[in-house]
């Protein structure tokens, strides 16, 4: 899965999905897809993140407690 760090173009590919889909963490592990070379392993933070069409990520993968707000 690919993600991409807010006002840049540099994608990140997500190396496990688990953690972007758990509300209680806050940063995943992922690889910036900078140059042709693999790039090492770095730690994001979910909030530097968005979908590549510019669109926020599921509030439920963001906020543990989204049940309880309206």
């Amino acid at each position: 899965m690919f993600l991409q760090k807010k006002g840049t173009d540099t994608l990140i590919k997500i190396m496990e999905p688990e953690e972007l889909f758990d509300p209680v963490k806050t940063s995943v592990k992922g690889r910036d897809q900078k140059g042709q070379a693999e790039q090492a392993p770095e730690t994001f933070e979910k909030s530097e993140l968005v979908f590549p069409s510019g669109e926020s990520l599921p509030r439920c993968w963001v906020d543990a407690d989204y049940r309880l707000k309206s």
